[in-house]
């Protein structure tokens, strides 16, 4: 029998992929020095500093303060980090969240690193750097300066960095089941052959290319793939193919600020120090730099970074970093470099706002730094010498002051800045996924030096003939805020059994054409002979209203079984990410014609078949059903949705139904006809039910009703009465109840 599902194939998906930003937060507020206390078992410490090589993590006690808050956590892993820092007096150290309490979190990170900076006498250079790339949009660690005491004894001033790590790449990219890869010196990205296993390559005790994800699995195809393309791409395709693969565009940024701030530790001259995180909500490698403190006219091989060349700077006499060398070598990305360039010294580096900002955080850092008793130890630096480093060489590794330094860099690279007109950035490609009869929408960020591009939606349907639709910057196009550089536009009607080819255009008025991407999106609405499995209702902030159990209140997700059959599920997935399907197995459970199964999204399948390995994000994101990989993965049914209410649900109307509305009271495992009574839900105009919360076994209604049917959180009656205007129901376990009656009343019932 043919059902009425409505599937959405693309071919390749093109989603967003725009980083988000999080705000800075209490944990990296820089308005303030903040402070850490640590308090560990004396001894403990004692082996710790004579095992500097160890990465053993040994119980702490953390309090955190800002001046706004204090906060204590206990049970905190601590050990040393870094690399030759684990050398010097002034060491670095991790502090873990979730080591010893499995998947504990605080301000949503796992593990925060604090960095000695002892190589710095400013100890200022990555906090500016990080800032930098910020600025640049470019998604790199949050940081800022924080005091650091260990038992009670100040050990100095430190910058405090967000550690990357699923939880990092989740907060940037929505997504964490990606690869995360840890790249490290000789990481120059070289084509080493097809096999994956290739890029397994060890240095000492670890990999160049170290899997920081996905380790049980320990597949490196996608690296293997990424490399092959870099190194072997025509030319004339590289762009293209690349941009398959790679978040080229957002690279060009990084590129810009590395070269900006003297970073020669990184990838381009050094081949060290990034991460690469495949994002599996586009398919794309992301690129995010790491451990930048040797910037800023910081030297340790006798080079001169403020004045060497923009479009020269990797190792000479050296392996190539195909990377860089490949980009400098294309003009069209090249032209883009330099325009970013440009932004970042017109906008971002001007001398009298950024000596500004320098002088300001100085003056915030200098009463630290005078009582910091490990500050003098590596190099003998004095406070002298720190108000020194901001306006002079210190000699030695330091070639020169902070804010010399910015005007040799930024006086050298405005005369080597070769300025092009560019070929429009199109990038971060989004669309919806349409009905019948509804709109296909696209989105798309568009960057250029003309600040109003014509931007067009290019498509064809059913291979019809070539049409065009506009894309606007205004606001009121699906395009996110006015003048946000997010265009949004619309193909209209999109009818049942479609085919819809699309691209978009975007032309500047210097005549400079892009159109992006190279191969259209293929979008396909088709009917499905496969089982009608509905999405049915969900929440993705569950703070009161059904727990699971084991008495955790976790976001859930309703499947109602639409087909005339039932339904075997353990051959179907579950999914919060559409560019991976199988992300998580269903349970092997047969569901019936009209039922309904209740899953937590709670990413703790250790809990049971019905928890995923998977939350959801109250800020939106998509959902989806997948049928086996002998259909390929078939979508069944998705949703993609945006900002949650807590404790409120979104759910279908009627089940399975195409009409999509917020539901209080829930209706987890229950038809959503139970939740549809409007705003008001604990008493209307012509009945009320008393008192609710009810703590004292009996619950009244202000009159008689009949058929009373009271269900509990998993759907099952617990109680029925033809006709009563009471209830007793002090032999019922504390939890939240849906109460039905006659006339199509239906209440929310919470008993304490």
């Amino acid at each position: 029998m043919k059902k009425y599902i409505l599937f959405v194939l693309v071919l390749p998906f093109i989603s967003s992929g725009q980083p988000v930003f999080p705000e800075m937060g209490e944990v990296f507020n820089d308005d303030v020095v903040t402070r850490f206390d640590v308090f560990i078992n004396p001894d403990t410490l004692e082996w710790i500093y004579n095992n500097v090589e160890s990465n053993q993590e040994f119980h702490a006690l953390m309090i955190f303060s800002n001046g706004s808050i204090v906060d204590t956590m206990e049970n905190v892993g601590f050990r040393l980090r870094g690399n030759t820092s684990r050398y010097s007096a002034k060491k670095s150290f991790k502090l873990s969240f979730n080591t010893f309490e499995s998947g504990r979190k605080w301000f949503g990170m796992e593990k925060i690193n604090l960095n000695g900076e002892h190589n710095d006498p400013s100890i200022a250079r990555s906090k500016l750097g990080w800032d930098l790339l910020r600025e640049m949009d470019v998604p790199a660690p949050r940081a800022n300066h924080t005091q650091v005491f260990i038992n009670g004894n100040y050990y100095g001033l430190y910058i405090c960095t967000e550690h990357i790590d699923e939880e990092f790449v989740d907060s940037r990219f929505g997504n964490q089941d990606g690869n995360l890869y840890k790249c490290l010196w000789p990481a120059d990205l070289a084509y080493l052959g097809p096999d994956p296993d290739a890029y397994k390559y060890t240095i000492g005790e670890r990999r160049a290319y170290d899997l920081k994800t996905n380790t049980e699995a320990d597949d490196y195809s996608d690296i293997a793939q990424f490399i092959g393309v870099l190194n072997n791409s025509t030319s004339q395709q590289f762009i293209c193919e690349m941009d398959d693969v790679f978040n080229i565009y957002d690279y060009l940024k990084v590129i810009a600020v590395d070269v900006f701030i003297g970073n020669w530790d990184g990838y381009i001259y050094n081949k060290n120090n990034f991460y690469l995180y495949r994002n599996t909500e586009t398919g794309k490698f992301e690129y995010i730099p790491y451990d930048i403190d040797n910037t800023y006219g910081i030297d340790w091989l006798d080079r001169d970074w403020g004045t060497r060349d923009i479009y020269d700077w990797e190792q000479h006499g050296s392996e190539v970093r195909p990377l860089y060398s490949r980009i400098m070598d294309n003009q069209e990305l090249k032209d883009q470099y330099s325009y970013y360039f440009d932004r970042l010294l017109t906008d971002l580096v001007d001398p009298a706002e950024y000596f500004q900002k320098i002088d300001n955080l100085r003056a915030m850092l200098e009463p630290f730094v005078a009582n910091d008793p490990y500050y003098p130890l590596d190099y003998g630096y004095d406070l002298q010498d720190f108000n020194n480093s901001y306006e002079m060489a210190l000699g030695g590794h330091v070639d020169y002051g902070i804010k010399p330094y910015v005007s040799t860099r930024r006086d050298n690279a405005m005369i080597q800045l070769q300025i092009n007109d560019i070929q429009p950035v199109v990038k971060y490609i989004l669309h919806n996924q349409p009905q019948a009869g509804g709109n296909l929408w696209v989105q798309a960020y568009v960057d250029d030096e003309d600040g109003s591009p014509d931007v067009r939606l290019v498509y064809t349907i059913n291979d019809g003939i070539v049409e065009f639709s506009f894309m606007y910057d205004d606001g009121e196009h699906n395009d996110g805020d006015e003048n946000d550089q997010i265009y949004g536009g619309f193909i209209p009607d999109i009818q049942m059994n479609s085919s819809i080819e699309y691209q978009v255009s975007a032309e500047d008025n210097f005549g400079y054409e892009s159109l992006m991407p190279c191969e259209p999106v293929l979008v396909e609405l088709v009917e499905s002979e496969q089982n009608a499995l509905f999405i049915n209702e969900f929440m993705a902030s569950n703070d009161s209203t059904i727990a699971d159990e084991f008495g955790e209140y976790d976001d859930w997700i309703e499947i109602y079984n639409g087909d005339e059959n039932a339904v075997w599920l353990g051959n179907k997935y579950l999914s919060d990410n559409l560019q991976n399907p199988d992300k998580w197995l269903m349970p092997d459970v047969m569901l019936d014609s009209g039922d309904f199964i209740l899953i937590w999204a709670d990413n703790d399948e250790e809990q049971g078949p019905t928890h995923t390995n998977f939350k959801l994000d109250q800020e939106g994101e998509e959902i989806g059903i997948f049928d086996s990989d002998a259909t390929g993965f078939f979508l069944l049914d998705s949703i993609t949705y945006g900002p949650q209410a807590t404790d409120f649900s979104f759910g279908r109307d009627p089940d399975g139904g195409m009409i999509w509305q917020f539901y209080n009271p829930a209706t987890p495992g229950l038809s959503n006809l139970l939740g549809a009574i409007g705003e008001d839900l604990q008493a209307n105009d012509w009945v009320s039910i008393y008192p609710n919360p009810v703590s004292h076994g009996i619950v009244r209604f202000s009159r008689v009703l009949k058929n009373v049917v009271l269900y509990n959180q998993v759907g099952q009656i617990v109680l029925k009465k033809d006709v009563c205007i009471f209830l007793e129901v002090q032999d019922l376990k504390s939890g939240i109840y849906i109460l039905s009656a006659e006339d199509g009343l239906h209440f929310k019932l919470v008993i304490q």
